[in-house]
């Protein structure tokens, strides 16, 4: 595209200043010099988004999802956080920002932070050198199931045209009892090889009717004839959600924030954490439709109802919808994808070393050859953080004595490839799909599985050629699943399944990644760690009760 195009209703896949959808944002970037602000004050109260029990909830500038954050491809965000709960530490995870040389924003308490303790603040700052839609939320364990998420929206081109951004929209769980309640219920069960407790509802955009008839229905109001970019987010704890709008498709432009060639579906599945932009034509009769969210049970997510909102066409009676939609499909995969902006990656390195890999896959462990692959054997427990001394702390001591709890390799070999093969062991408790996040990154899917990974011919099942590209992705429970990224950030990343009471119970892993440029903490950086040590040592009334994650 030439250097003169626009971005505009028939030119979405243009940007500014030679910038387009055909430019690889892994290597090349706009530098607007922008810095784009705002302020987010985490508070506590009691809510009852469906009309059912009223319980305690937490607040991002007083509401639930919180606000927006928006900013254009190639500006610098810098967001603070005041926490204002009365009895929790909290940090900010910016869910699918890349952080390239921004480690220690990436608001991972235990990791590259220790949590912001209650009256306290933390400015965190970052580049935008991707767009599309990412999310933010906690990370201080399951805390925010308890409504501590927003929407992240990098503005940039897109791979097919529309007339109106109608912004983010939210799909999540909700449960009657608090996200900490639930996760212990979930880990007693767990020790009974029992399912976590299923969601009370789920809410769309904030809100939903409960079983009992209360509560209230999100609204969209449409106009005939227009093309509407949806952004879709699963912010759910523990529910894959399937989603679908009656008598319309969604077509498909972009999965997390990698541009994808366009598809059309009439149902997409969401798994937990992931991100999809769809577009809507409003090609129907004037009217009101439903937009359906049901639990993937296919998934092993469970719910006691479904979520529901209205789009409603201008001139529709102020009503609900009589639409009907279609049969939810079954399964639970990723839809297949294939990037806008192709990628080979490598498969010479990883078919040679396969063939001296020297791993048993049937063992829980994570571990590395040493060259270029890293195999992640998991069970349900494993990492354990000290919030009081991050990862990060080591690096600037210099000290490598990292307790066996952070379950921390060193991936070996900078500005290479590394390939993972994530391994779901035979007896696992709850063997399960898990919704795989990478920090730092995102990965290419190169091929899942069932069964146990072979060395010598699963890899005649893998895609090197442009495989589909996200940064979240379903684990086949009992199985297998192998990605490929390059090593190109240094930093301390965590990859973990993205169920809330997954990662809470242990289910992650950090890797170091070129520690020697990492950046190292600063005097701002001790002093939120100071007074968190202070506030957490004198003055807290709840014990860690769990990974901290």
């Amino acid at each position: 595209m030439d250097d003169g195009c626009r971005n505009g209703p028939l030119s979405r896949g243009c940007w500014n200043d030679g910038f387009s959808i055909n430019t690889d944002f892994d290597v090349d970037w706009p530098d607007t010099g922008n810095v784009v602000q705002y302020t987010l004050d985490i508070t506590n109260t009691t809510c009852s988004p469906d009309g059912g029990p009223e319980r305690l909830c937490f607040l991002v500038n007083n509401q639930s999802p919180g606000p927006t954050i928006y900013a254009d491809w190639g500006d610098t965000l810098q967001i603070t956080v005041n926490n204002q709960l009365q009895h929790n530490g909290t940090s900010i995870h910016w869910h699918g920002i890349r952080q390239y040389l921004s480690n220690l924003d990436d608001g991972t308490n235990g990791i590259t932070e220790c949590p912001i303790a209650p009256t306290d603040s933390k400015t965190y700052t970052f580049k935008c050198t991707q767009f599309g839609t990412a999310w933010y939320h906690s990370h201080y364990s399951a805390q925010y199931g308890d409504g501590i998420t927003g929407g992240l929206v990098i503005n940039g081109p897109t791979t097919a045209n529309y007339d109106v951004d109608l912004g983010t929209y939210f799909i999540s769980d909700w449960y009657y009892d608090t996200a900490f309640q639930v996760e212990d219920q979930a880990a007693d069960n767990l020790q009974n090889r029992a399912p976590a407790p299923p969601g009370d509802n789920i809410l769309i955009n904030g809100t939903n009717k409960n079983p009992d008839g209360g509560g209230a229905y999100d609204v969209v109001q449409l106009q005939q004839g227009y093309k509407y970019m949806l952004r879709l987010i699963n912010g759910a704890v523990d529910n894959n959600i399937r989603v679908s709008l009656d008598n319309h498709k969604l077509k498909v432009i972009t999965n997390d924030l990698v541009p994808i060639v366009p598809f059309t579906t009439d149902w997409l599945l969401i798994a937990i954490g992931q991100r999809y932009e769809v577009i809507i034509e409003t090609d129907q009769p004037i009217d009101n439709y439903w937009f359906r969210a049901e639990v993937a049970n296919a998934c092993a997510s469970g719910n006691k109802f479904y979520g529901r909102s209205i789009f409603r066409y201008d001139g529709a009676p102020d009503s609900d919808p009589t639409s009907i939609g279609t049969d939810a499909p079954g399964g639970c995969e990723d839809p297949q994808s294939e990037p806008y902006v192709p990628t080979e990656v490598p498969k010479e390195p990883f078919a040679e070393q396969l063939g001296y890999l020297m791993v048993d896959l049937a063992v829980e462990q994570v571990t590395t050859n040493q060259e270029n692959i890293v195999v992640w054997a998991v069970n349900m427990t494993a990492i354990d953080i000290d919030w009081d001394k991050p990862t990060a702390q080591y690096v600037k001591e210099g000290n490598e004595s990292y307790p066996r709890t952070y379950n921390l390799i060193e991936v070996p070999r900078a500005a290479a490839w590394l390939y993972w093969i994530i391994q779901e062991v035979e007896g696992t408790p709850i063997p399960v799909p898990h919704p795989m996040h990478l920090h730092g990154h995102d990965f290419y899917i190169l091929g899942t599985g069932t069964g146990t990974f072979d060395i010598n011919t699963s890899i005649d099942q893998l895609k090197f050629d442009n495989p589909p590209r996200r940064d979240v992705a379903l684990l086949p429970g009992r199985g297998w699943m192998a990605i490929a990224f390059q090593s190109d950030n240094p930093g301390s990343w965590l990859l973990h399944c993205h169920i809330a009471w997954h990662i809470s119970e242990g289910l992650g892993v950090q890797f170091l990644e070129s520690k020697e440029k990492m950046p190292l903490p600063d005097g701002e950086w001790e002093r939120v760690c100071t007074n968190w040590e202070t506030y957490f040592n004198d003055y807290s009334i709840y014990p860690k009760q769990d990974s901290g994650l």
